[in-house]
């Protein structure tokens, strides 16, 4: 298999690096000056352990490759920015050693949604015949044009793989020995998106970190609970199964750590990342927006997740930094 990864960030970044260290065929996708400068120095990856630079090979687009049967399209762009993705890649003919010439990537190749939240699976199925969900859990975190760093010890990450909707394959079987070569705890299974759905309890509180900041106390605490609270009674209203905390603090065990990499703590989650880097979009949409379209169309209200969703976005079209409203005044826009 050759490993294509459409979006080279924290995720996608983590994941080529330690699939082609560990002798994988890998192609990193990525833009702009991140392209520029994984072209021309290679990708600088930080771990636990010490720091590589690996001279993966990049791209900008399908333009610059041509696809071949054994590709594996591996989607860690956010999910605000996977339909276009899709859209681009669908369609692009593919090398079939058979001699057809009619092969395209949507019928010919595997794609894997490797985002937070539950939509990008569904997004992939309009044009892709085999769609697979992957629940990341996977500390890292990238704010500097060639450079990704991962947290986690002795692990990177967590990683479960699975067909969408639901099922497994010889293609999972394959994916997660490769992963589990490579430093990752891969779990295949045939309820994928019922951890993904679990995942997406947990990253409700992301655009609290990123409206207010990275701060503790008991506003902020209120935030995550009420926020988790809608999610949890959308998700028994839509009669969506999930995995709970205590399953998932399970399967990570002690395999993942969150360590400092070259002395430095973790900074903030992925929608932190994204205003930190002023990206000028942020994934509130299908985080906070789910829960949000969820509760309207089961008659559940929530109102704080649809505040998270206005606040997170305003602040990504202002380009403003994390921390730009406080846990006190976002619960004063609850009761006014």
């Amino acid at each position: 298999m050759r490993y294509i990864v459409i979006g080279a960030g924290a995720v996608g970044g983590t994941i080529g690096a330690r699939l082609f260290h560990n002798g994988h065929e890998t192609v990193l996708v990525a833009r702009g000056p991140h392209l520029d400068a994984i072209r021309s120095g290679g990708l600088r990856f930080a771990a636990p352990e010490g720091t590589l630079t690996l001279p993966i090979p990049a791209a900008g687009g399908p333009d610059e490759l041509e696809l071949r049967a054994g590709d594996v399209l591996l989607v860690a762009a956010k999910t605000q920015d996977a339909e276009q993705i899709y859209a681009d890649w669908a369609w692009r003919p593919v090398r079939d050693v058979s001699g057809r010439d009619d092969a395209v990537a949507a019928t010919s190749l595997p794609v894997i949604c490797a985002q937070n939240g539950v939509a990008s699976e569904r997004l992939a199925l309009r044009r892709f015949r085999r769609v697979y969900g992957m629940c990341v859990w996977l500390p890292a975190t990238h704010l500097e044009p060639g450079t990704v760093e991962s947290q986690g010890a002795p692990l990177s990450g967590v990683l479960h793989v699975g067909r969408y909707p639901s099922g497994s394959d010889t293609t999972v079987t394959q994916i997660c020995a490769d992963l589990s070569a490579s430093r990752f705890a891969a779990p295949a299974g045939d309820d994928v998106m019922r951890w993904k759905y679990g995942k997406l309890l947990a990253n409700l509180g992301n655009a609290v970190e990123a409206v207010c900041g990275r701060r503790d106390g008991d506003e902020v605490a209120e935030l995550y609970r009420r926020a988790r609270a809608e999610g949890a009674a959308v998700l028994a209203a839509a009669g969506i199964a999930h995995a709970s905390d205590e399953e998932s603090a399970a399967v990570r065990g002690d395999q993942v750590r969150i360590e400092k990499v070259n002395g430095s703590a973790r900074g903030g989650g992925s929608s932190w990342q994204s205003l930190t880097r002023s990206t000028g979009s942020i994934e509130a949409d299908f985080l906070n927006g789910e829960i949000a379209l969820l509760g309207r169309e089961h008659g559940v209200a929530t109102p704080v997740n649809e505040l998270l969703q206005r606040l997170a976005n305003q602040a990504a079209r202002d380009r403003r930094p994390p921390g730009s409203a406080t846990p006190s005044g976002v619960l004063a826009l609850l009761t006014g």
